[in-house]
């Protein structure tokens, strides 16, 4: 049973209740049903900010309102009741949880005089998610793509929600609210609460002032009663609106969500977004492979860059030039600020072949320590005698890589290279290196259509008592020198 049916049941079973302090004239003359119900949904905190509005008549006295959350995810201590219009001569006497009917609260509303009045309940329930997924589908040429998106909400909650207006936030919210109420207890209570672990309730005062804000006024006056719901196939704008560093998605319209369902809707279609391709070998983030991927950028250059990418799956395909799609690959896409790189991995390339040789190994710059003590000679220092119980106690290690890539496609490649190398070491090639970090060595090449590259360097590792630091010296010269 839902919350719609059962608040009608219980508003018509409270005026039955032989509570001694309500007067003869507590009846309600109509069943209040939902005129409005809004859906803000917050994935990271699993929380959605349920608000929805009735029209009820009132009668002179004291009148008794129920509220049932039997069978569903919703928090009991963050129901609210609140009039749409102040200063209506209604007032809110009490709220009780009465023993005899569990998961049930009362309202006791004091009216001046017979009226109708607008009420707005609103709550927190768990249970309901949205997700993002989208497609890219590559020209032929893969210059540029389209991109769609769609998002799909999924009602778990054990409520039904009809002709709702739904918003999705995105991106990550902080809420400094919690630290500001924790401030404002009184010391050795700081400690208590936060070993609850939960902050329950300053999470709902802050998310509350969050996702409470108003929608668009375009979207806030349209009329939202069940004759006015669009036809379920038609197209539906999704309002987009900056609040700080996150963003409140509006879907147009009203949407119909029953518990156990989901329902998908689109959010954008852009063609033409340009794009790049780049191959690249980072064995950190990759694997020991070398990789495809197509870069584009959430800018206003690139027809998108409005609003941040919320995370998802995206799958992506390339127009074959025969009406046909061939599809490359599927990846979970990471939220996306504004201004930020788009980067799709397609996986290795069997068109493009990389090796990776280790060509050759070599030792010197021998450093020995003299029978056990604090006396270090280099080999070959004139005067310099071994004992027998003398060890080796640092050289420079010396290995040769070469990198083959050859390039069987029928376009030229931009190939990027980077590597992380620990330890004290000297990188020596002619590749033009850069640091991508102090320990992080990067190169970049460009490969012609049926080319081939061989792309040496060496790597002088110091070890033991030559190790003086920890980073990478970057050396421009003949490799093997």
């Amino acid at each position: 049973m839902t919350i719609n049916r059962m608040i009608h049941w219980l508003f018509l079973f409270s005026l039955l209740l032989p509570f001694t302090a309500i007067s003869s004239n507590i009846d309600l003359a109509t069943v209040p049903e939902r005129r409005t119900v809004q859906l803000t949904i917050y994935n990271s905190e699993d929380l959605t900010l349920v608000r929805e509005s009735r029209v009820v008549t009132f009668k002179q006295g004291v009148n008794p309102l129920q509220f049932s959350w039997a069978n569903t995810l919703i928090d009991p201590t963050s129901v609210e009741l609140h009039f749409r219009e102040p200063k209506t001569g209604l007032e809110i006497l009490d709220t009780t949880f009465p023993h005899d009917k569990p998961q049930t609260l009362y309202w006791n509303v004091q009216s001046d005089a017979n009226r109708e009045a607008i009420i707005e309940i609103s709550y927190f329930t768990s249970g309901i998610s949205w997700a993002a997924d989208y497609l890219a589908i590559a020209d032929a040429d893969e210059k540029s793509l389209r991109l769609e998106s769609f998002v799909r909400v999924t009602n778990n909650s054990g409520e039904d929600y009809e002709n709702a207006q739904v918003r999705l936030v995105v991106g990550t919210i902080n809420l400094v609210e919690k630290i500001a109420e924790l401030a404002k207890l009184p010391v050795g209570r700081v400690k208590d609460e936060l070993r609850k672990g939960d902050h329950r309730e300053l999470r709902q005062q802050a998310a509350r002032k969050i996702m409470a804000a108003p929608a668009p006024a375009s979207v806030a006056m349209m009329d939202m009663a069940a004759g006015s719901m669009q036809e379920m196939d038609a197209p539906k704008e999704i309002i987009k609106e900056g609040l700080s560093e996150y963003f409140i998605y509006t879907i147009e319209g009203t949407e119909t969500v029953p518990n156990g369902w989901a329902k998908r809707l689109r959010s954008f279609e852009i063609d033409g977004v340009p794009m790049t391709i780049q191959y690249r070998y980072r064995p950190r983030e990759y694997g020991d492979q070398l990789v495809r991927l197509y870069l584009l950028k959430n800018d206003t250059a690139s027809k998108l860059g409005t609003t941040p990418l919320p995370d998802g799956t995206l799958r992506v395909f390339r127009a074959n030039g025969s009406d046909g799609l061939n599809y490359l690959a599927t990846q979970s896409l990471k939220y996306i600020p504004v201004g930020d790189k788009i980067e799709l991995n397609l996986g290795a390339d069997p068109s493009v072949i990389f090796e990776l040789i280790k060509r050759k190994v070599s030792r010197d710059n021998l450093w020995f320590q003299i029978k056990g003590g604090n006396l270090y000679r280099k080999l070959g220092e004139d005067g310099m005698r071994l004992e027998l119980d003398s060890q080796v106690a640092g050289w420079d290690e010396h290995t040769i890589y070469q990198q083959k890539i050859r390039n069987y496609s029928t376009q030229p490649i931009s190939v990027q290279i980077r590597r992380e190398i620990p330890g004290d070491v000297v990188f020596r090639s002619r590749l033009n290196p850069t640091l991508h970090d102090f320990q992080t060595v990067q190169f970049e090449t460009e490969i012609a259509a049926g080319g081939k590259a061989e792309l040496d360097y060496e790597l002088i590792s110091r070890q033991g008592y030559n190790q003086k630091q920890n980073r990478v010296e970057l050396q421009s010269g003949e490799v093997g020198r």
